[in-house]
Parts: C-alpha cells; structure tokens; sequence
C-alpha cells in the first residue's frame, strides 16, 4: 500500500517516508489567463491556456509526495475521459491510488481564471466528489495505517467527518484544511489535531479574521491561519503563537498555493519536525508553487521547498 524509499547500500537502510492518507476532491483544472479578472458581464480577452489535474484533494495527495511523503489518495472520479487522465496523472505523480473510486457520470472540473498579478477566480463543479460517501473498510484500512490523515472540504462533509473519526480512534494525526469555506460540524472539529485555514475560512468558522487568530483556538488544540503575501500566524492553546514571514518570489499562479502549504506542514509534522518549524518549511513550499501557472504542474518537490526555506530564528 505505502511507498518506501530505496536504500543507500545493503547495510544502511533509508527510513520509511513518512505516511500520509489524503481524504479529498479530484478535478480536472480548465486554467486561462488574462490581464485582468472579468467583471460581472464583462468579457475579456486571455493568453495561455492550460488543462492540468486539479481538485484539493488531488493536490494535496501529490504535492505530499514531492514532498517527501508516501502518500494514499482516496476520493472519485467520473467514468468519463476527464476521469481516465486524472487517475493516469495522479498515478503517475507517485500517489497511491488503488482505492481512488470510479463514479458513473462526470467527473469534478474547475473553472480557473488567473491575472497578470497572479490572482485566480475558480469555480468548481463537484461531479464525482459529491457522490464520494461511505467509506469502505479497504479506505478506513488506508487511513488508520497513515501517520498523518489530511482532509479538506471539497467532498461531504460526512466523509470528512467519518475519516477524521476513524483516525483519531486509531491515533492518526489529523490535519484539515476547512476549504472552501463552509461550517463544520462540531465532531469532525472534535477530532482535528491541526486546522489549516485562510482569512475568509476563519470568518466562516469563528466571525473573527486576522485581528483574532485565537479564536480558532476555541475549536481545535492548534491552528494555521494563512495570510497569503502576509505569511502566516500558527497558534496553540498551550499559548505559543507566531507569525510566520511570507517567502518573497515572484507569483504566476496562486492557485496551488495553499495546497503545497497544507501538504508540505503534514508532511514536515509527520517526520517530527516541531510545528513552528514545519510552518516555516510550509511557507517555502507555498512559496516554490506560485512562481509557475497550474495546480498539479506547479506544485514543488522537497529540493524546491528547501531551497526556499528559512528556518525559525
């Protein structure tokens, strides 16, 4: 089921990659990019086109990878051809995928537009992820065997919810990603070790935005809140909080951003890292997928994260 690294010589094994279960979405992503976003009725004229595997979950899965993760994706696709390329694509990135659904009809598509300055305007029609309920014993197996279990909100909450349960009884850290912005019911919060959110999703689960980033706190023993080229602020109920400084780069393509982040801290906190400094690799991360345009091309393997990382002074 899990992937391993290889070994250095007969006698010097590499340790196992650390193990990470992903619970999400798979879309395929329909990129365009112009100047600047339309307004409400108005058209406008773009440039580059491009149509790349996309969905939360999907990203998440391989930007784990290239970060140095086994990683195991569960989640659905349609019967269609949009269905055959991401489970191809997916595959081929490194992921496990042997318990990725086929769901009769369309698979999950988002809609992308991107600017010149690098800010996007999705979206998203579930397809397939919307039907991804009930999770099987051989996907409960998957999740209580990771390390770490990431999940977003992308697909029913339900699955969310019966996922991050499953793996809090079996010791599985938890780590959600409460995107897009949507409530969350009290015992899927109940079981998250650590929540990773943006100024808009904190609005949606506490009223409060960047002015009271503890009040996350309220909900889960420890809290991420991303601030995009503010950087982030993490938070524990023990009383650590800090602000962690953006990387500066030059941005393409936000799109993937948050993606590359949430995988990247799950990753760093599965191989012990302390969570301050796995924020800070995070941020690299983050930093390494917006420099080029579209989701799953963009997200960065582990020597372009380092190569942007500055640890905790």
């Amino acid at each position: 089921m899990w992937g391993r690294y290889g070994t250095v010589d007969s006698t010097a094994p590499v340790p196992a990659a650390t193990r990470i279960a992903v619970v999400g979405s798979a879309n395929m992503d329909v990129v365009a990019t112009a100047p600047t976003l339309p307004r409400p009725g108005e058209t406008v004229l773009g440039s580059d086109f491009v149509m790349v595997p996309g969905g939360k979950g999907a990203n998440q899965a391989v930007a784990a990878v290239r970060a140095g993760a086994s990683c195991a994706f569960l989640g659905a696709i349609g019967s269609d051809a949009f269905g055959v390329t991401l489970r191809a694509r997916i595959t081929a990135a490194g992921v496990d995928t042997g318990q990725l659904r086929v769901v009769y009809g369309a698979s999950g598509v988002a809609l992308i537009m991107v600017s010149a300055d690098g800010e996007n305007a999705i979206l998203v029609t579930p397809g397939a992820n919307g039907a991804f309920t009930g999770l099987t014993e051989a996907e409960l197996a998957c999740v209580r065997a990771a390390d770490v279990l990431v999940a977003q909100l992308e697909i029913p909450v339900e699955t969310v919810t019966e996922a991050a349960l499953a793996a809090r009884a079996a010791g599985t850290r938890v780590v959600l990603n409460a995107a897009p912005a949507r409530s969350v019911p009290a015992d899927l919060l109940d079981a998250v070790d650590l929540l990773v959110v943006n100024e808009t999703e904190a609005q949606t689960l506490t009223g409060r935005g960047r002015e009271a980033p503890e009040a996350l706190l309220d909900l889960v023993p420890r809290a991420v809140l991303t601030l995009g080229g503010q950087g982030a602020w993490y938070g524990e109920r023990d009383g650590v909080a800090v602000h962690v400084p953006a990387v500066t780069v030059d941005v393409v393509d936000s799109t993937a951003a948050g993606d590359a982040f949430t995988a990247a801290l799950a990753v760093a906190w599965g191989e012990g890292r302390d969570l301050v400094d796995a924020v800070h690799w995070a941020a690299a991360a983050g930093a390494a997928c917006v420099r080029r345009l579209g989701a799953s091309v963009s997200l960065p393997h582990r020597a372009d994260i380092d190569a942007l990382y500055a640890p905790p002074a």
